[in-house]
């Protein structure tokens, strides 16, 4: 029994094991059918989104080569229908020249037969008119009763009498042509001398100032009881005015060559410290000797940049001392150094003796080195000093005369005058201060600039001409004229300036390459 029952439940548990066995088996097939069909799921979804993702690629190729397409055969069509608009527009031009010569071709023809018929007319005419003169000269012969030589006689004086007032008339007309041409060549020999030589924009002023370091210096500059600045005084001649400005000492006197000798002596003495009579004469007295060589240097210098030899000492030495005069703001002696080019210039224009010329225009203003030490004008001054040292008439003349104060004998006193007055009156020359004078030729360049096509502007001949450079890409000739034309109207609607002020438009195309 016992065994039996060992041998059932050995039986019982074989075949739970096999049935387990085999519900394992189905349950691991089960769970592999599964699994493939996951994996089968899984490959078929990659594949069909491997599939759209390649549909989708391969629509996007094909709208892009398709845009690519319709871009290229847009740009065929606009070049196509720009080459028929231009066929269309040489095809009007040629029927327009067309028509245009067939109506020249028509005039020609009726001119020709107009001419044709007046030639006609015209020896019909003159055939009647020889015959009727025949006529009327018998009858003249016949009424008069004078012989052939007798009446020719007569018509020659109807004629010369007739001639001579035709030739006043004509002699009249081209005298007043000359008249226009001299004119021209006078402006044109004026403005090619203006633009050879071209002085400095602006003078410097001859300053009274001297600057001291505090005002401590003011009263050992007095000194005590006012001894020093006596002293100062009696030396240079000049007067020391010491006011609450802070930091400045005035020198007033009105020989500017006093003026300089005080200011630098003042300089030297505050920066010694040593103040005191015996120490001012001194060197007062020092400064003077390094003036008077200054007035020497200066002087030569000037004669030999006019290219002039052969002045007396006492003239070169007046002539230095311009050097330290100013008129209007305007250095008397780099005036005189211009008006010396100028007047040669004009002089080689006209065919005249350049050196002389321009030893005119030198000396011209040299009385005003001592018209505050004589009485008269300044011409007079210079022309007396002139003609005591052994200069030429001429010279002489263009000092006494330049400004037109006397008859002119000589040509140079009127190259002179010219040159004084465009000197004195050129842009930068007088009353302006150098700053107002940069400020004005920067005007003019920002003027040009503000127009459209203008890459840039120079100011040149001290503001007497503007040179613009046109961009060749956004003008043409026509543009570019129009362009100088405007720049000239803004700049009289503008600006104030004395004489005129040319505008010259340049326009060029460059090309670079480089060789490599």
């Amino acid at each position: 029994m016992w065994n039996f029952y060992i041998v059932s439940t050995a039986v019982i548990s074989a075949v739970l094991a096999v049935v387990l066995v085999k519900l394992l088996d189905r349950l691991r097939r089960k769970d592999a059918e599964s699994e493939a069909r996951s994996i089968l799921e899984r490959a078929e979804r990659d594949a069909e989104n491997r599939r759209k993702e390649s549909e989708l690629e391969a629509k996007e190729t094909v709208l892009l080569y398709k845009t690519e397409a319709e871009r290229e055969l847009s740009k065929l069509r606009d070049e196509s229908r720009e080459r028929e608009r231009l066929l269309d527009r040489r095809q009007e031009t040629i029927e327009q020249q067309g028509d245009h010569l067939r109506k020249q071709e028509r005039m020609v023809e009726s001119n020709q037969r107009r001419l044709t018929e007046r030639m006609g007319d015209t020896n019909r005419r003159n055939e009647e008119l020889g015959k009727l003169l025949d006529k009327q000269r018998q009858t003249l012969h016949e009424l008069s009763g004078l012989s052939r030589e007798e009446a020719t006689e007569r018509l020659l004086e109807m004629l010369d009498r007739e001639l001579i007032q035709e030739t006043g008339a004509v002699i009249a007309k081209h005298e007043k042509r000359i008249a226009d041409v001299c004119d021209v060549k006078a402006r044109e020999a004026l403005l090619v001398s203006l633009q050879r030589y071209a002085a400095a924009h602006t003078a410097e002023h001859t300053t009274s100032t001297v600057d001291i370091p505090n005002d401590e210096m003011k009263g050992r500059i007095i000194g005590r009881e006012g001894r020093n600045i006596r002293s100062f005084e009696k030396a240079t001649g000049v007067d020391v005015i010491i006011d609450d400005t802070p930091g400045v000492v005035i020198v007033s006197g009105f020989d500017p060559v006093r003026r300089e000798v005080a200011r630098l002596s003042l300089n030297k003495l505050i920066a010694d410290g040593r103040i005191h009579p015996s120490r001012i004469e001194e060197v007062v007295t020092e400064t003077q000797g390094q003036i008077e060589q200054l007035i020497q240097k200066q002087g030569e210098e000037a004669s030999q940049e006019s290219e002039i030899h052969g002045l007396h000492s006492r003239v070169i030495h007046m002539l230095g001392r311009l050097h330290f005069r100013t008129s209007y703001s305007q250095n008397v002696l780099r005036h005189s150094i211009e008006v010396a080019y100028l007047t040669g210039m004009l002089a080689e224009t006209i065919g005249l003796d350049g050196t002389v010329g321009r030893r005119c225009g030198l000396l011209h203003d040299i009385g005003k080195a001592a018209d505050h030490d004589l009485e008269g004008g300044h011409p007079k001054i210079g022309a007396d000093l002139l003609k005591r040292h052994g200069e030429s008439p001429e010279v002489v003349h263009a000092a006494l005369g330049h400004h037109d104060e006397i008859v002119t004998e000589y040509p140079y006193t009127m190259l002179v005058a010219t040159a004084d007055a465009c000197s004195a009156s050129r842009p930068g020359a007088r009353r302006e201060t150098l700053e107002r004078y940069i400020k004005r030729m920067e005007e003019l360049e920002s003027i040009a600039k503000g127009f459209n096509g203008v890459e840039q502007a120079f100011a040149i001949q001290a503001g007497r001409e503007l040179r613009v450079i046109a961009s060749a890409k956004q003008t043409d000739d026509g543009a570019a004229s129009k362009i100088a034309r405007e720049i000239a109207k803004a700049f009289e609607e503008q600006l104030t300036y004395p004489g005129e002020i040319k505008v010259t438009v340049v326009r060029e195309a460059r090309f670079t390459e480089l060789a490599r």
